[in-house]
């Protein structure tokens, strides 16, 4: 099984080597749109290609980029005749949702982005959806994006590794306040 492993992440690596950044980032930012294949496999493979800077970068950009456009087409998406049916027909049960969403403040906003198992891709399209503000998106986005491609990029190449090592649950756990406090503070600046 070692051995499997270790040419898969061979000939990954050697794809992406070979295709370059581009190929690393069209992967993720792809998959912040269409999630078919867990996150963490294409960041591990960008910080064994590209190093861990370069790696995280083109991972941490694609990921911002892949969820802001699902984000911004369902935001415009919303408005089309279709959606709008759609929506209305399901009022009553997306109507309190959607004001829980609307309302949602910057710090919370940041967390559930932040948490690693959170359905980020859904979370994009009903903030879109919703008509979250654009600027509370996206701050939460830079802030919480941080920590995920930090998360899967170098923890997540193992999961249950990652959740069995007490170093790792407390540099996870500081990030998470770190990136709370953050949040708190641009929430009262830009009084979102």
């Amino acid at each position: 099984m070692q051995e499997f492993i270790n040419e898969l992440v061979n000939n990954g690596t050697t794809i992406l080597q070979n295709g370059g950044i581009i190929v690393g980032f069209l992967i993720i930012f792809i998959e912040s749109i269409i999630p078919v294949l867990p996150l963490a496999i294409f960041i591990a493979f960008n910080l064994i290609a590209f190093g861990n800077i370069t790696g995280f970068l083109v991972s941490y950009i694609a990921t911002i980029i892949g969820c802001l456009t699902a984000y911004y087409i369902f935001y415009y998406l919303s408005n089309t005749k279709p959606i709008k049916k759609i929506l209305q027909s399901k009022k009553l049960k997306l109507d309190s949702v959607m004001n829980l969403v609307n309302n949602i403040t910057l710090s919370k906003l940041t967390v559930i982005l932040a948490v690693p198992f959170s359905p980020a891709f859904l979370i994009n399209i009903v903030a879109g959806i919703a008509k979250v503000e654009k600027r509370k998106f996206i701050i939460a986005l830079l802030i919480s994006k941080v920590f995920i491609v930090y998360f899967w990029g170098f923890i997540g190449k193992s999961l249950l590794e990652s959740f069995t090592d007490v170093k790792t649950i407390v540099t996870i756990a500081i990030f998470l306040i770190i990136f709370y406090f953050i949040s708190k503070i641009l929430e009262k600046k830009f009084q979102l």
